[in-house]
């Protein structure tokens, strides 16, 4: 006997198609009054540390994809803590668990420059292909790994696959994590809601836009390539910058160490940091000090 088929999507009924938008969605805003100091617009800058871990997660084990995220560890996050520095710029390294235990010490390191460790899964796992049980254990296993190597239990996620399974929102809150960096609905901090319900998860939206790997991964057997010369990067995220200035609100941009890291990269992040700083009304801030202030100005209670 043969099972009867799927509706189709264009079959589907409106409960249907309403609870699939519905099961996760954007709440109230989040975006503050006022930015501390007075300061015109707040910059979140983030690094996905993530070196060896995607490569791993293939089942790729041959040293050439591998030597690439090690590039990131071993030449990229030191640049980048140089270049923080300069600025004065507390961010928020996600950070794959076996990134963190592959490279001894770079987790406290970051901490010990004043930046944020926030979970970015055990291995760059797919989440959205697991079942719950087998995430909900590798983001505790993570989180528990985070907080030994760190002496810092991280308070946000960035699930590695930037998308939710239908159990991901309920690890997250389990886990009493105060936000995740994953979604796309708004520019600006949000409220997430679980069927129309507020959750107390805050929300920093990323996007690909604000991201340097669409821009500049390349796969030596694919198309992938890239087709955008590190200064239109630049002039894109110059653009988002300046914008999000003009509104008051948040500029986040999302980075690899094994992507901005090379030379020509570092050179792009160093001319938008010193377009950036030439402003004197910006605030540099970690997502977790993002978050601690939309709530402070009268967000979730």
């Amino acid at each position: 006997m043969t099972s009867p088929q799927q509706p189709q999507p264009w079959q589907w009924d409106e409960p249907t198609w309403r609870g699939h938008v519905e099961r996760i969605r954007a709440g109230r805003s989040l975006r503050p009054s006022s930015w501390p100091g007075g300061a015109r617009v707040a910059v979140a800058l983030s690094f996905d540390s993530d070196h060896e871990t995607p490569t791993l997660r293939d089942g790729e084990v041959l040293p050439g994809k591998l030597s690439q995220g090690e590039y990131g560890a071993r030449v990229g996050v030191p640049r980048i803590l140089r270049l923080l520095d300069r600025y004065a710029a507390p961010s928020t390294f996600f950070v794959p668990a076996v990134s963190a235990l592959l490279h001894e010490g770079e987790v406290k390191s970051y901490v010990d420059n004043g930046h944020e460790v926030a979970l970015h899964g055990w291995i760059h796992e797919r989440n959205t292909l697991l079942d719950e049980q087998s995430e909900r254990d590798l983001t505790v296993r993570a989180a528990d790994t985070l907080e030994q190597l760190a002496g810092v239990r991280p308070v946000g996620i960035r699930t590695p696959s930037w998308d939710f399974s239908l159990s991901t929102l309920r690890i997250i809150r389990e886990l009493g994590l105060r936000y995740d960096s994953s979604l796309m609905a708004d520019d600006e901090p949000y409220e997430l809601l679980a069927d129309g319900e507020p959750t107390g998860v805050v929300e920093l939206p990323v996007e690909w836009i604000r991201d340097d790997a669409p821009y500049f991964m390349m796969d030596r057997h694919t198309a992938l390539r890239p087709y955008t010369p590190p200064r239109g990067v630049l002039s894109i995220w110059r653009d988002e910058f300046d914008l999000a200035r003009a509104e008051g609100g948040l500029f986040q941009l999302t980075m690899h160490p094994h992507v901005i890291g090379h030379r020509s990269r570092i050179a792009v992040l160093t001319e938008l940091l010193d377009h950036i700083a030439a402003s004197s009304d910006v605030w540099f801030a970690t997502h977790a000090q993002i978050v601690d202030h939309v709530l402070a100005d009268g967000g979730i209670s």
